[in-house]
């Protein structure tokens, strides 16, 4: 069974249309998600340029590294840990700022909170 088992039919004009049809394709989302995400408050993020997963995939091996060389240091005491834990945690903040700017959806901002 369909937890979803409402329909709505809404009428658009062709120019009505055809910019649905757009933001939605930029959204990456099908037109159910994204009229859902517009009802709950969010604006839908465009889908980012391909490069981005590929720049994520790096910071993140990057991370990775990082770990693995703090924990072998600080195993053999030849490592400032608490100066390498701080960067550690400005990459993974950097990470987190830029996954929130690109993908998270954004809060739709009202004059007049209903």
């Amino acid at each position: 069974m369909r937890r979803r088992n409402v329909q709505i039919i809404t009428r658009l004009n062709e120019k009505e249309s055809e910019r649905f049809k757009k933001r939605v394709k930029k959204s990456g989302l099908s037109q159910e998600a994204y009229i859902r995400s517009l009802i709950d408050g969010y604006i839908p993020t465009d889908v980012p340029p391909p490069d981005y997963f590929a720049m994520m995939k790096e910071l993140h091996y990057i991370g990775v590294n990082l770990n693995q060389i703090a924990h072998r240091a600080h195993m053999l005491n030849m490592l400032d840990v608490k100066h390498y834990e701080e960067n550690v945690a400005m990459l993974n903040k950097a990470i987190i700022t830029i996954v929130e700017a690109v993908m998270l959806p954004r809060k739709i901002e009202r004059a007049n909170q209903l």
